[in-house]
């Protein structure tokens, strides 16, 4: 049984930071791509960042800059760091991780049950 679990979250200023990490359990196979996205209140999950098994990463628009992530894939987690994070950055971020098969190449992706991070002004 695959699960992801979340750590990391919290309540911070603006302007501050938080590292987020994200380790799989269960995880029988390899991992394709890693992510973090984020659902604030009343708005749709986003794709805040992801990571390719070599190390490419992807960003949001609205976190370049701001956001790195990456992977350790000998312990099978990802991580955010958010630096000079802005009280829009509030929302719950969800790990998650799309693991390849044999019979599914193209993976089964896999989620973390969500970390709440808050950000005040």
């Amino acid at each position: 049984q695959v699960q992801l679990v979340e750590s990391g979250g919290g309540l911070v200023q603006a302007g501050g930071s938080l590292r987020l990490s994200c380790a799989a359990s269960g995880v029988t196979s390899a991992i394709n791509n890693m992510g973090w996205y984020r659902q604030a209140p009343g708005k749709q999950r986003e794709l805040v960042a992801s990571i390719t098994e070599g190390g490419s990463a992807n960003y949001a628009d609205s976190v370049k800059g701001r956001f790195t992530i990456s992977r350790d894939n000998a312990k099978n987690a990802v991580y955010l760091q958010m630096n000079s994070l802005k009280p829009e950055d509030t929302a719950v971020y969800y790990c998650s991780a799309n693991i390849r098969y044999l019979l599914r190449p193209n993976g089964i992706d896999y989620w973390g049950e969500g970390t709440l991070v808050t950000v005040s002004s």
